[in-house]
């Protein structure tokens, strides 16, 4: 959000007691207030966040245009300054900042996915790969109870956790915590199904919670192929990656001198299905 141009005073020691009038500028908004005489820093942002805290996408990082270590002596204005600017997202994985996130491959699904089976072929070739290379994996089942487990053909050997929901993004409370005691995870590899539901309000929901998402668009898929494609387009758009299972893999071991390297190329030697994604060539 571009913060509204203000210019203020710092720098200057305190000279006494009392609260000093600022005024606070973010976006085109500006809220008087005031703060006691020798404030510094962290009490601008306190106050900052107390005005205004629930428009600030809190997972973004941001920083008041004020140097460190400067005391409020003078009435001035405050604005909020953007830390992170626009810029492509490079993508790149490494096993130790992942977490793969398979979600929803019930047997229910199964007459009604298009290119069912062979999601569920390349969501096997990612999860024997994620066991190879070590990298923890989430894996969610919508209302089980109803809709079965997760296919037989799916190996869930290893996985971090296994859990039912009702809620279609795959962001529960419990997954947060999982996330939370993996130190350094910048990364999440998603796929499954729904594309259009399940698959993209989990990637909307990880993106705004500061990581990165990679949609597995090989082993991602919809009722309809119109969906499908509708949601791969949308989430391309937000800076969210759209790739396949074999760049994931192969960007994952780096180095044909990788000790897993042999083992990640026999899961890749057969290319995988196409799943109608080249419908439009």
């Amino acid at each position: 959000t571009e913060a509204a141009a203000s210019q203020g005073s710092g720098g200057c020691l305190p000279a006494g007691g009392g609260s000093v009038p600022v005024l606070f500028c973010f976006s085109v908004f500006a809220r008087p207030s005031s703060v006691p005489h020798g404030a510094g820093y962290e009490l601008l942002i306190q106050k900052f966040l107390s005005l205004y805290g629930d428009q600030i996408d809190m997972h973004r990082k941001f920083v008041i245009d004020r140097p460190r270590g400067f005391l409020v002596s003078e009435r001035c204005r405050v604005r909020l300054v953007p830390l992170q600017i626009q810029m492509t997202t490079l993508g790149n994985l490494i096993p130790s900042s992942t977490v793969f996130f398979c979600c929803d491959m019930q047997e229910r699904f199964r007459p009604a996915i298009k290119y069912f089976g062979d999601i569920i072929s390349v969501g096997q070739r990612l999860l024997q790969g994620a066991r190879l290379l070590g990298i923890p994996v989430i894996v969610t089942e919508q209302y089980p109870k109803g809709l079965g487990s997760t296919v037989q053909e799916i190996d869930l050997t290893g996985a971090k956790l296994v859990l039912p929901k009702t809620k279609f993004s795959m962001v529960l409370p419990e997954v947060e915590a999982a996330l939370a005691e993996i130190p350094g995870v910048r990364s999440i590899v998603l796929f499954g199904v729904e594309t259009h539901v399940c698959i993209q309000q989990t990637a909307l929901e990880l993106v705004g919670r500061g990581l990165e998402v990679h949609i597995v668009a090989d082993a991602t898929s919809s009722r309809s192929m119109m969906d499908r494609m509708f949601a791969l387009e949308r989430l391309a758009r937000t800076g969210i990656i759209v790739t396949t299972s074999e760049a994931i893999l192969l960007q994952l071991v780096a180095d044909k001198e990788h000790p897993k390297f042999k083992e990640i190329q026999n899961l890749i030697k057969a290319s995988a299905p196409e799943s109608g994604l080249l419908s439009k060539v």
